[in-house]
């Protein structure tokens, strides 16, 4: 009686260090220790019995989640919703379903290679499934914060990984189109590698149709980024930190800025031999010799020895489908190169790579009317378009100051003298010869980032974003 006395109270003493929660898991198993306390001489030691027995469950590692397989073309639940599953692999589809008794398996073959589960922001995605995840940097106020979309196709065969990302500026449009079809058509039970998707990078610039961040820093300025930074700064570090580094290839998505648009085109270091050959992967997409600036993202992924490029396709504030149908074609063409995927595609005639371009200015202010369309090869001294004063009527007409493809231009609107109007991309006569420079933001008029080369005063080269 005295042991049975002394589990007693030394249970009661335990219980209530306790939370309720705990009470009621111990309480459970205090009768079977009565019954072992005439048996045992000693009740301290059954009750060291029970600290012993509830320390491993306290000590528990936190398991990564896994990512549940989701179609994405379906309507998702908003963000906050989705992050409070506690079971994501409830409504996760199995790969094959079980074979039924009645049916013999085949013959033991030769078991295909599969790829392993993709470790991406805290979740295991199983080869063969498609998922949303969440991506934030964590620089909001808490209770206003935003998690920003990640898509993610992990293909049950081994193969690359393959990242696209779009709206980095949050006004362009199009590229945030361009990832949504084309991660959306994928097939994860037929694809090679993985592709990660971020549609909106820069989730308040595109809240607000802004290019910029709220504190007005550009964010293709600031990558690889830093942890004790700006706001841009936290933001690059944190993207490319948890995303970027987890690619083998990369096609950041931009349009033109500033009431400018863009022929569909690749922004590409074509002095790099990896990324020369990249390009090939792109079909119907001309290509713009870029060797990039300090801070741009494409600049830092080849920096960390990722192949980068920058598509650039149509202008920002709006969707433009013909552009948004040559930005998903020259993507799936990209997977059909890395044989990613296997479809039967057919392939249209190569594009010019353009190692040197120029802007064309206008030198009087007033109403541009543009006489040309993007794709137009004009030769020099041809009319382009002419600037009219509404007040005095006069008209100025704006020529071509040499031969060349429009590439890009500005859509028809008030300007004032020096304004970068036509973009001309040329094919160098020896493709040795590349366009180096500075930055040259242009009083922010240009079309996304605007380099000046070294050869002459009034030449761009026209980078990415």
């Amino acid at each position: 009686m005295a042991s049975k006395h002394r589990v007693i109270v030394a249970f009661w003493q335990h219980l209530t260090r306790r939370s309720l929660a705990s009470a009621i898991v111990m309480a459970g198993a205090f009768g079977a220790l009565l019954a072992q306390a005439d048996d045992n001489s000693n009740g301290d030691t059954l009750m060291v019995d029970l600290e012993s027995e509830q320390a491993p469950a306290e000590s528990q590692p936190a398991a990564s989640r896994s990512a549940p397989d989701i179609d994405l073309k379906e309507v998702a639940r908003p963000p906050a919703a989705a992050a409070e599953l506690t079971n994501p692999d409830a409504g996760a589809k199995p790969l094959s379903e079980p074979l039924s008794d009645s049916i013999q398996p085949a013959p033991a073959v030769e078991t295909p290679k599969i790829t392993a589960n993709f470790s991406l922001l805290g979740s295991d995605i199983r080869p063969g499934i498609s998922t949303r995840l969440a991506w934030s940097p964590n620089i909001q106020i808490a209770g206003l914060s935003h998690p920003t979309p990640v898509l993610v196709v992990n293909g049950i065969n081994p193969g690359p990984t393959l990242c696209l990302t779009s709206a980095i500026h949050g006004d362009e449009l199009n590229g945030i189109e361009i990832v949504r079809r084309t991660l959306y058509d994928l097939d994860a039970t037929k694809l090679s590698g993985r592709v990660v998707g971020v549609p909106i990078v820069n989730l308040p610039g595109f809240e607000q149709g802004s290019r910029y961040l709220p504190d007005r820093r550009d964010l293709n300025r600031h990558f690889p980024g830093s942890a004790n930074g700006s706001l841009a700064d936290r933001i690059a570090h944190s993207l490319f930190t948890q995303i970027i580094n987890h690619c083998d290839m990369l096609v950041d998505i931009h349009t033109g800025s500033q009431k400018r648009t863009n022929l569909p085109q690749l922004r590409a270091d074509m002095n790099n031999p990896d990324v020369a050959a990249f390009t090939l992967g792109f079909d119907r997409i001309a290509v713009v010799h870029s060797s990039g600036s300090p801070g741009m993202l494409r600049t830092a992924a080849l920096n960390a020895g990722i192949r980068a490029v920058t598509l650039e396709v149509g202008e920002s504030h709006r969707i433009q489908e013909h552009q948004i149908e040559a930005g998903v074609n020259s993507l799936i063409s990209l997977m059909e190169k890395q044989e990613m995927i296997s479809r039967m595609f057919a392939w249209g005639a190569p594009e010019p790579v353009y190692y040197d371009s120029l802007w064309v200015r206008v030198d009087h202010g007033g109403i541009l009317f543009s006489k040309v369309g993007l794709g137009d090869n004009v030769n020099k001294g041809d009319l382009m378009g002419h600037v009219t004063d509404p007040i005095t009527n006069a008209q100025y007409p704006v020529r071509a100051t040499r031969s060349g493809r429009l590439i890009g231009m500005a859509v028809d609107q008030v300007v004032m003298a020096g304004f970068a109007a036509y973009h001309l991309g040329t094919k160098a006569d020896n493709p040795e010869f590349h366009i180096t420079g500075e930055l040259d933001h242009a009083g922010n008029t240009s079309m996304g980032e605007s380099v000046e080369a070294v050869k002459s005063g009034d030449d761009f080269l026209d980078n990415d974003g």
